[in-house]
């Protein structure tokens, strides 16, 4: 499944994700599902973050969805029912990092209750490691995994055809193993768009990691001290900043702040340091250059600024054939 997420499920790169053979598109706002289908994209649309209160638009423009909880389930056939369709889902299994998932000892129970929903097919079971409690794809939780899905399998004489074991995290995982068990689905989307797994965040080989570029205006450019002179006190995010005296330096200032970039994930291949940054003023330590005004600083990214940069408004997207 490729996850077009982090792209605010921008139909350019979810064709190209097509093309490049994903017959999944994998999404955690239904309003970017919305976007794809309404582009005319065509894949099977999975969501992976399932809330409540959209149960009945759901099952309108999803095929699959990500679920762990029974009353979510019991609103989905509900509105399947409305709709005289059949909603897919994929039961999310809680294996250690603490992020969605039915926990083992309740999975018994709570196949009992969704498999008697009439309008709902489970066609798989899936897990999420490395996202919120960092917890690794290893052989132990894969195996955990399938040894789940097949007793689950044979407790209830049904078969589960999606076994989803993660995300861009079980790139070591997979590239390494000997026996993915019953493993044969994941869900990628940095590993794609950044060419990177999200353990070490190392390069896969094969992959571009530049795909994604962020180019910003120089709007200032002098020689400035490097410390404030007066009384430090907040600034405009709480923080009480701290400084170190460089004395006068080259600063440049570029049209881009923390309302459109998560500056933490941005670097620079030329010889400058991001030093700096308020809502809409990221301010560079330009060394012994000084930058034109006018001129484009260019930046790589890394995920947390993709995210943010392809949901800014204020970014303008161009895609390069």
């Amino acid at each position: 499944m490729g996850v077009s997420k982090a792209v605010l499920g921008e139909p350019a790169i979810a064709q190209a994700m097509v093309q490049g053979g994903m017959s999944f598109i994998a999404d955690s706002r239904l309003e970017n599902i919305q976007r794809m289908r309404k582009s005319g994209i065509s894949a099977k649309f999975v969501l992976l973050r399932t809330a409540l209160s959209q149960a009945e638009l759901i099952v309108q423009w999803v095929d699959v969805s990500l679920n762990s909880e029974l009353e979510t389930l019991k609103a989905l056939s509900h509105y399947a029912e409305a709709q005289n369709q059949i909603h897919q889902v994929i039961i999310m299994v809680e294996l250690g990092d603490l992020r969605e998932g039915v926990c083992p000892r309740d999975l018994s129970s709570f196949f009992k209750e969704a498999l008697a929903l009439s309008h709902l097919e489970i066609i798989g079971m899936g897990c999420n490691l490395a996202c919120y409690g960092g917890v690794k794809p290893d052989a132990n939780n894969m195996h955990e995994l399938s040894i789940q899905v097949d007793r689950l399998e044979k407790e209830f004489r049904i078969d589960l055809k999606i076994i989803s074991g993660g995300n861009s995290a079980n790139y070591d995982w997979y590239s390494t193993t000997q026996e993915t068990d019953r493993i044969n689905n994941l869900r990628l989307g940095e590993s794609i768009l950044l060419g990177r797994e999200t353990v070490y965040r190392a390069s896969i080989p094969g992959l571009h990691t530049r795909a994604f570029q962020l180019f910003a205006e120089v709007i200032e450019s002098k020689r400035k001290p490097s410390m404030p002179s007066g009384d430090i006190c907040q600034d405009a995010f709480g923080d009480v900043p701290s400084f170190q005296d460089r004395g006068v330096r080259q600063r440049s200032i570029v049209a881009l702040g923390r309302q459109d970039v998560l500056v933490s994930g941005l670097s620079s291949r030329q010889a400058m340091e991001i030093i700096g940054a308020s809502s809409d003023h990221l301010i560079l330590d330009s060394g012994d250059r000084a930058l034109q005004i006018g001129e484009e600083v260019r930046f790589d990214l890394d995920y947390g600024a993709l995210l943010a940069v392809m949901t800014s408004p204020f970014v303008r997207k161009e895609f390069l054939p």
